[in-house]
């Protein structure tokens, strides 16, 4: 991650060590990490403490809403149709907005790095249009970028760079985060991608692999300063089914 993200860019990075700073996600996908971390069963009374904030639409698979102390569905009213994605700043807003109101953790999940990748949408929107999964063999009137990674079409050092770009952008508000939350905060993820080992492109199965699990586990404290006021607020978050489907194909799962 020190070289995913400049760490002399940001405070919170500046002592972070590749080597040690990392842990196992108990997933590959985001479906089965959010199985997992939000089990009723496993973690009843930790969840009835735990604010769950996220951009991610597979909120949805959360085996019991109700256990949470709170769920907040920001891609349901915050999606950005440009982008195809909830941005990073939309879910700053709310992340502070829910830490001031609730007293117990937060789990603010962000969709970046993950793509689009924002600086090639523009240039290339059709890398981004999924119409099938990257496993089915029927032809597609487009292919996904992992698909372009494995049939030699696109090279690493492109995805890299993009994915670096994306990590930016997130990172770029942990700042705001650092001066208006009060308590230790961590940044991790819930799987990370692999890039063709054991044949295996970005995170379309789940998979036991080192390169979709090992993710960074980084801790800093917080004050909240009170210096900044989000605007984001809670709009109507009903979505239907069709509108579900059509936010998981902007992000890659078909």
């Amino acid at each position: 991650m020190s070289e995913v993200a400049r760490s002399g860019d940001y405070d919170v990075l500046k002592s972070f060590d590749p080597d040690a700073d990392t842990m196992d996600s108990v997933a590959s996908r985001s479906p089965e990490w959010i199985a997992k971390t939000f089990d009723p069963e496993r973690w009843d009374d930790i969840l009835l403490e735990t604010a769950y904030v996220t951009a991610n639409p597979h909120s949805r698979d959360v085996p019991d809403p109700s256990a949470l102390a709170k769920l907040d569905e920001v891609w349901k009213y915050g999606w950005d149709t440009e982008w195809g994605v909830v941005p990073p700043e939309t879910m700053t807003d709310r992340t502070i907005s829910v830490a001031r109101e609730h007293d117990g953790p937060v789990i603010a999940h962000y969709m970046q790095p993950h793509l689009p990748f924002r600086s090639l949408v523009d240039e290339h929107p059709e890398w981004f249009k999924f119409e099938v999964g990257l496993d089915n063999p029927a032809e597609a009137p487009f292919k996904t970028l992992w698909r372009r990674l494995r049939d030699g079409e696109v090279g690493e050092e492109l995805i890299w760079d993009a994915y670096v770009d994306n990590l930016q952008w997130v990172m770029d508000e942990v700042n705001t985060l650092k001066s208006n939350l009060d308590g230790t905060c961590v940044i991790t993820a819930d799987h990370a991608n692999a890039m063709g080992e054991w044949w295996c492109y970005g995170h379309q199965t789940t998979a036991p692999l080192k390169a979709m699990k090992r993710v960074p586990w980084v801790t800093f404290e917080a004050i909240d300063e009170g210096i900044y006021e989000p605007r984001v607020t809670v709009e109507d978050d009903h979505v239907d089914d069709e509108k579900v489907q059509k936010r998981l194909r902007d992000l890659g799962y078909a």
